[in-house]
């Protein structure tokens, strides 16, 4: 695996996490960055320079103590606001909470100036500093001053401020940044319902390049719109101009005598309805209805009942519970008649099956027929293709719509037709699959 695609793996995938990712990464970063130099290069060095200065003036008190006695030593300390105090903690303890970032830098620099430090204490009054000092025959002397003398107050108030006003800033620039990206994520829900046959309501919005996006996206649903509209006039037309004189034709023959010209005559005649029927299934779409809950076990069971009806046989597999899934529910059963017709056109037996998934519902049809190899089962979807090698064109009238038509229904809905191999009956397998 390359690392473009490990890297993959753990972004996010839509516009709003990718976007908020660009937006936040940049401000943690600067934030991590200046929280690591601001506290090394500065408390750490001003503490350091105070607490120094502070270990000068507890050399001027312990130096006045061996010179000049407690009293002296008292006046001093008194001067440089420094407490003579008994010992509160036991020796070698540095007590500091964990947060205190310059509190062990003033532990540090206090033991390694002032000699004979055993213990400081951070803790039992966070606004003074206590240190113990060992005298030797003296004793133990202890030392307070205000914390102020040892290192800067208050030091997290910086990076309470800086992360607070970061976090308030990201939530102000997020929000900007959704209503720029509200706008497209419309344009790509308006764009998915016209490829499902669905046509929501869309008005151009936003920035100025998706304002022009979403005029030609409305343009082209018009053009596309307009043009399947004339196509379906332009075909009742033709539907209208062949069938009445196919009616005559069929109403003429009839008062014929029966004969060998007059059975071509008729077959004739039965094939050129079928391939105006079939041709205007394939144009017709599914202008004629919305979708609309159903049950597609239900409509599984009509089709497989009207094929039983016509004389073949269907084998029905369904799971025990069902589901109501939008759909148009002519336009789905049109096209599983259509692929149910052709597994019994070109094998004896069919079988037909449901699969209730997680987000689609699948549609199976299987026969033991010759079925359609692999090299040829993509020119099998297109519209008219007749498959004279793969499958027997003798049996029954087929035209190359019925494929055709399933998947444009298909993919109308937003789902998808896969040709594959029975693995049970030995011929063609055809997994309709629409989205729940």
């Amino acid at each position: 695996m390359t690392l473009n695609a490990w890297i993959k793996q753990f972004l996010p995938r839509g516009l709003y996490g990718r976007s908020a990712l660009i937006l936040i990464v940049p401000v943690v970063t600067i934030q991590l960055v200046v929280s690591s130099v601001f506290l090394q290069r500065h408390f750490e060095d001003v503490t350091r320079q105070l607490t120094g200065a502070l270990a000068l003036d507890l050399h001027l008190i312990l130096d006045t103590l061996d010179a000049a006695g407690p009293e002296a030593a008292t006046e001093v300390a008194e001067a440089l606001a420094i407490r003579i105090d008994t010992p509160r903690i036991a020796p070698e303890d540095r007590s500091r909470y964990f947060y205190d970032l310059s509190g062990a830098v003033v532990i540090e620099v206090l033991k390694a100036q002032v000699p004979g430090v055993v213990g400081v204490d951070l803790r039992t009054n966070e606004r003074e500093v206590h240190v113990v000092i060992d005298r030797g025959a003296q004793g133990l002397i202890a030392l307070t001053t205000t914390r102020r003398r040892a290192s800067a107050p208050a030091p997290h108030q910086l990076l309470v401020i800086m992360v607070g006003t970061g976090i308030l800033m990201t939530f102000v620039a997020f929000v900007f940044m959704r209503n720029q990206l509200r706008p497209i994520r419309r344009l790509a829900d308006a764009a998915e319902a016209f490829g499902k046959g669905r046509r929501a309501d869309y008005h151009p919005s936003g920035a100025i390049e998706v304002r022009s996006a979403g005029r030609a996206f409305l343009d082209m649903r018009a053009r596309i719109e307009g043009h399947l509209e004339q196509r379906t006039l332009m075909l009742s037309g033709v539907s209208h101009d062949l069938r009445t004189p196919l009616t005559r034709m069929r109403l003429a023959l009839g008062m014929m005598e029966d004969g060998p010209e007059t059975a071509g005559l008729v077959h004739d005649v039965d094939e050129m309805e079928a391939l105006v029927n079939a041709f205007l299934d394939f144009v017709r779409g599914e202008a004629e209805e919305d979708p609309a809950p159903g049950d597609p076990l239900v409509l599984a069971a009509k089709v497989a009942e009207n094929a039983r009806r016509g004389g073949g046989t269907v084998e029905l597999v369904l799971p025990a519970n069902g589901a109501l899934v939008p759909l148009r529910a002519m336009a789905v059963q049109r096209a599983v008649m259509n692929l149910v017709g052709n597994a019994l056109r070109y094998g004896t037996n069919a079988r037909l099956s449901v699969a209730l998934i997680e987000r689609a519902v699948r549609f199976t049809v299987e026969d033991d027929g010759p079925g359609i190899p692999e090299k040829h089962r993509a020119d099998a979807l297109k519209p008219f293709m007749r498959l004279d090698d793969a499958r027997n064109q003798n049996k029954g009238l087929g035209v190359g719509l019925g494929l055709a038509i399933a998947h444009d229904i298909a993919r109308r809905h937003g789902g998808s037709l896969v040709l594959g191999k029975s693995a049970g009956m030995g011929g063609l397998r055809v997994d309709l699959t629409l989205p729940r």
